[in-house]
């Protein structure tokens, strides 16, 4: 679980239930700042810890704020499967609960579909908007059907040899060359993997939603990180957001789609010049 590393405050750890949805969540204070606190959405299967590497590259000055997604980590899964609307209407929920009104918002892989669906459903709570190596949902660009295969189960978040038989054909960049850092970058059999029910869940409210209608409508800064040896994203899905909301951000990187946890020092600099540019004066706040 995440701690307090290199001086930082340790994160305030938590468990919320908003709309039926009982949350893990883990609060990053920020060292003295007046910045807006960052909200990140990790990917699918992914526990909260995984995060920490890119977390820990930004400044000290940024609150940060995690969640698990029901039935990952440490948040029980629910008894019916949920969609993505409902689950965004919760986590506006728990940033309430919080006490943080807006807050900029990077979703990765599976949550930028969340993160997409939070900036359309609440655009008032969302300042910035940062989707990193994600689409439009289910109208997207996939990738080989050998690589989505090996996405359908979550084998490799507690099987090490798995992880790194499979890490360079379905990641691509660095895992390529040193598969054998995929168990410890997915934190495999050092963090609490996804359940059964819990990833299913989550493959069924990712395959029932797209974006791709309602790109125009997302009317929020938006930076578009993706990177050009992503076997699981492949890198048309950034172009395809870039193209589609407008005035955004387009960020490539020779990386691969674990590149914001295996280079995050390489990345966390661009999402946060991102995040720490001077709001345009003369734009109108959305909601």
């Amino acid at each position: 679980m995440t701690g307090a590393r290199d001086g930082r405050v340790a994160d305030r750890v938590a468990d919320l239930t908003v709309d039926g949805h009982t949350l893990h969540v883990a609060v990053r204070p920020a060292d003295g700042s007046g910045r807006t606190p960052l909200l990140l959405v990790n990917g699918i299967g992914a526990a909260l810890g995984l995060l920490d590497p890119f977390v820990d590259a930004l400044p000290p000055d940024v609150e940060t704020i995690r969640f698990d997604p029901p039935g990952v980590g440490g948040s029980p899964a629910p008894v019916l499967p949920y969609h993505l609307p409902g689950l965004a209407a919760a986590v506006d929920g728990l940033l309430s609960r919080l006490g943080r009104g807006r807050v900029d918002v990077l979703g990765y892989s599976w949550g930028g579909a969340l993160a997409q669906q939070l900036a359309l459903g609440s655009p008032g709570r969302v300042r910035r908007l940062v989707l990193v190596a994600t689409g439009t949902g289910a109208l997207m660009v996939p990738g080989p059907p050998s690589v989505l295969a090996r996405m359908l189960t979550g084998r490799r978040y507690h099987d090490p040899e798995h992880a790194r038989e499979v890490a360079g054909r379905i990641y691509g960049g660095t895992m390529r060359t040193r598969p054998e850092r995929a168990a410890e970058v997915l934190g495999t059999g050092r963090t609490t993997g996804p359940g059964d029910r819990g990833y299913r869940f989550q493959l069924l409210a990712a395959a029932s939603w797209t974006s791709l209608p309602f790109l125009p409508l997302l009317h929020v800064p938006t930076l578009v990180v993706a990177g050009e040896d992503d076997p699981v994203v492949p890198v048309v899905n950034a172009r395809i957001l870039h193209r589609g909301i407008a005035g955004s951000q387009l960020h490539l990187h020779p990386g691969g789609h674990l590149a914001l946890l295996t280079e995050p020092h390489e990345l966390a600099p661009v999402v946060d010049a991102f995040l720490a540019a001077p709001d345009d004066p003369g734009a109108v706040p959305a909601g």
